[in-house]
């Protein structure tokens, strides 16, 4: 009977197409949405779908990334602290130089690829364990961040102001009413990722090396080249993510940003990454960071402190992973 019930599950179409953890996942966002609606009215507004929205897109941006270096086996701990670095660096050139804005995303940007290059060459190349090559750049980008702003905060152009046209990439207003047009953005990106890492070379190389690295290295796959390259989309989208913060929020202050890489690992390993590689899905990181931002942003309106999204996320944490571990074992 159990055989037949799995037999059923297995054979059905959107199972097959989305995967039995991605279906868990979204019925996970629809309940935690629910039951925030129920419980407090004041949830039930527009700013909150605001608020969810504005925390997730520099989390979904740095879990995009990252997914890339967790199929691989690696960890990177530098995109938190690194997107605060890059925004920093781009905000004093915009404010303080009086460089356009354009080119202080650009700088944003390169910072973060080149912060990825050197993770990947450390990993790669110099063969240091991914959690202490990167916990290394994790502290390098959180000093370099300080000396870009001289320890004081840097407020990029706000609303009003020459140069403030970058935080209607995320978010415009039309009359008296905001809309946050960045998700179209984020969809974009989340597909553009999804058919890199499941339908190019790139993509299937990355999995590879992750599934069994050294199989990968005896069937003629360049593995330096390929973990290089996953680090690097790993700082890209930090780049992009500093971006996505600096319009977010009126100053950026220096020191900040430990623990955001948490948020967007635990993110992608909630969205069904393998903790030990070879396995997980761009979309699937995109819906795990909503569990993320559903919880922080709707335990508050029930009267629950911000130390509570940290046990309940601990402990979805702690299920995904058994999940994976299950899985696996099946296998």
């Amino acid at each position: 009977m159990t055989n037949k019930k799995e037999n059923v599950l297995s054979n059905n179409l959107i199972v097959q197409k989305m995967g039995a953890q991605k279906i868990i996942v979204l019925l996970i966002i629809i309940v935690l949405f629910t039951y925030f609606c129920v419980a407090s009215e004041s949830f039930r507004q527009y700013s909150t779908v605001l608020s969810i929205m504005d925390y997730s897109y520099y989390i979904t941006l740095m879990a995009i990334g990252v997914t890339f270096t967790l199929i691989t086996g690696g960890v990177d701990l530098s995109i938190g602290t690194g997107l605060v670095c890059y925004s920093l660096a781009g905000g004093y050139l915009v404010v303080y130089q009086h460089w356009p804005v354009a080119l202080g995303m650009l700088v944003a940007i390169l910072f973060g690829l080149a912060i990825g290059l050197l993770n990947g060459i450390l990993v790669a190349i110099m063969n240091l364990p991914p959690f202490i090559a990167t916990l290394c750049t994790m502290m390098m980008t959180r000093g370099l961040g300080s000396l870009c702003s001289g320890g004081f905060g840097i407020p990029w152009p706000q609303a009003g102001m020459e140069g403030s046209w970058f935080r209607h990439i995320f978010k415009i207003k039309i009359g008296e009413t905001k809309y946050p047009i960045g998700f179209l953005l984020i969809i974009i990106l989340v597909i553009i990722m999804s058919l890199v890492l499941n339908k190019s070379r790139i993509g299937r190389y990355i999995i590879a090396i992750g599934s069994n690295k050294e199989a990968a290295r005896l069937s003629g796959v360049n593995v330096n080249k390929y973990l290089i390259l996953a680090y690097v989309f790993s700082g890209l989208f930090a780049g992009f993510a500093g971006i996505a913060y600096a319009a977010t929020f009126t100053s950026i202050n220096p020191g900040t940003g430990a623990g955001l890489e948490l948020d967007a690992i635990g993110g992608a390993i909630i969205g069904g990454v393998s903790t030990t590689g070879g396995a997980g899905s761009v979309v699937g990181a995109l819906m795990g960071v909503f569990v993320m931002s559903m919880l922080k942003t709707g335990l508050p309106y029930i009267g629950l402190q911000a130390n509570w999204q940290q046990i309940i996320t601990g402990i979805i944490l702690i299920s995904a992973v058994l999940i994976d571990v299950l899985k696996r074992k099946e296998k």
